[in-house]
C-alpha cells in the first residue's frame, strides 16, 4: 500500500491529460526546454567570462624607479 503501481500512475496521467489537454502540456514542455537551454547558455557564458578575466589578470604590476 506504500508504493503506487503502474496502474495508479496511468490513471494519474489520464486525469492530467483530461484536465490540461495535450496542447497546453506540449507548450509547457517547450517552455521548460527553452528555459533549460537558456540556463545552460548562461552558465557557459559565465565560465567563458571567468576564463577571460583569469587570462587578463596575469599582468604584472611593477613600480618603476629611476636609476641614479
Amino acid at each position: 500500500m506504500g508504493t503506487m503501481s503502474i496502474w495508479h500512475w496511468l490513471i494519474v496521467l489520464v486525469i492530467i491529460l483530461l484536465v490540461f489537454g495535450t496542447k497546453k502540456l506540449r507548450n509547457i514542455g517547450t517552455d521548460l526546454g527553452g528555459a533549460v537551454r537558456g540556463f545552460k547558455e548562461g552558465v557557459r557564458e559565465g565560465t567563458e567570462g571567468a576564463e577571460k578575466e583569469a587570462q587578463t589578470a596575469k599582468t604584472i604590476d611593477v613600480d618603476a624607479r629611476e636609476k641614479g
